[in-house]
């Protein structure tokens, strides 16, 4: 059922929109949500937080005539509650429907959808390299990525095709040429930016060590080989072979100071193996990984910024309100960077979360085997990333 097939309600439904909902979520402001999308749908992917009470009631429960206390009764109705959808079509009905019996109900503008717009950077305070570096964040599928500026030049680190656009505004806000456009690896749970960027003028940059899975494009890229280095304005992002969880999985350190590790390590967890040579190859990469961990990640510096491509419902962020956080400090919260090589690959493999959302045809359209135009790439990438190990498994006791 699309939105013109729900029936107009009598009442008027306000909206809120989702950047609205989210400062509120994070100023701690007790929300009431109501997600009426189907429960298969809610139990993969729904937006929660400390204050955030969440309540999932498909919206077919209200198309009945007669519409059933019991149904009503899970609804509270001493407050505000927020309805939500996939895209903001039934969740109006509902609103709607719900204010026509005395509730206090508006619906979340553009659902879900809307949700996965939401984009913010956020400054590294703790970063003490040249200039200055941000962290994009999107809430919605814990995506991160990194903005390096210094002087008159920036560099952006995992770019979102989603989010094309906003690179190239906040360079011209920061006032700055938007210089390389960098992929730390193949991405398995959101569309790449780095080729729409360099298609636009900004040199795009792949690691070398991930052309061989297939990727179509790799003439038109520059090509980032262990010890590259970029430079940007006096700033030096410096190539990192970390292989594991692909095997051209390539982190980059940013002036000595920051490391962003892609999917190789997160500030609550570590990579998945199993996403490129499946469940045959994962014990192999899972020891590959063991190596880049202890070999060129955890050998750097005890006060060196980790900075992930994502972040987890587990992950507390910094005091800056960034998901970073210093080697040392992941080495005595986190049980498995102190492991030996066996016990680590046994962790790893022993409680792995299901794979991402529509990861068979992301990763093709990443190498460049497959064409999706923008809304189906949008489409591809909503629903949680599960580009990380088990958090309950990896994370301190």
């Amino acid at each position: 059922m699309n939105a013109d097939d729900f029936p107009t309600p009598d009442a008027d439904v306000a909206a809120v929109t989702p950047e609205t909902l989210k400062s509120r979520i994070d100023a701690g402001e007790e929300v009431t949500l109501l997600d009426v999308r189907a429960q298969s749908e809610y139990e993969e992917w729904h937006i929660d937080g400390d204050s955030v009470e969440s309540i999932n009631i498909p919206y077919f429960e209200f198309l009945e005539d007669d519409l059933g206390e019991d149904v009503l009764a899970q609804i509270p109705d001493d407050r505000e509650v927020t309805v939500l959808c996939a895209k903001g079509g039934s969740s109006e009905f509902v609103a709607g429907t719900l204010k026509d019996r005395g509730y206090d109900a508006n619906q979340l503008e553009d659902g879900m959808n809307g949700w996965a717009r939401i984009y913010e950077r956020v400054e590294v305070s703790d970063y003490d390299g040249a200039g200055t570096l941000y962290q994009y964040q999107r809430p919605s599928s814990g995506c991160l990525g990194y903005l390096v500026v210094d002087g008159d030049e920036a560099a952006v680190i995992d770019p979102l095709r989603a989010f094309t656009d906003r690179y190239l505004t906040d360079a011209e806000e920061l006032g700055v040429d938007l210089k390389y456009a960098i992929d730390t690896h193949i991405h398995a749970d959101h569309i790449s930016g780095v080729r729409a960027l360099d298609a636009v003028g900004v040199e795009g940059v792949i690691p070398g060590a991930s052309v061989d899975r297939g990727v179509t494009y790799a003439d038109e890229m520059t090509l980032a080989e262990d010890g590259d280095e970029f430079e940007v304005g006096d700033a030096t992002i410096e190539t990192v072979s970390t292989p594991g969880h692909t095997s051209g999985m390539t982190s980059y350190l940013v002036d000595d100071s920051l490391l962003a590790t892609g999917d190789g390590l997160f500030i609550e967890s570590v990579a998945r193996p199993d996403l490129e040579e499946g469940d045959d190859g994962a014990p192999e990469a899972a020891a590959q990984l063991y190596e880049s961990l202890q070999e060129r990640v955890l050998s750097l510096p005890d006060e060196t910024l980790i900075g992930g491509a994502h972040f987890s419902d587990a992950a507390e962020p910094a005091a800056d309100g960034t998901y970073t956080a210093p080697i040392g400090h992941l080495t005595e919260e986190m049980d498995a960077l102190t492991m030996d090589k066996d016990e680590f690959v046994e962790l790893i493999l022993s409680d792995m979360p299901p794979r991402p959302a529509n990861y068979e045809d992301i990763i093709p359209t990443n190498l460049g085997q497959q064409e999706a135009d923008d809304d189906e790439a949008f489409e591809l990438e909503l629903g949680p990333n599960n580009c990380a190990a088990s958090q309950e498994s990896l994370a301190g006791d």
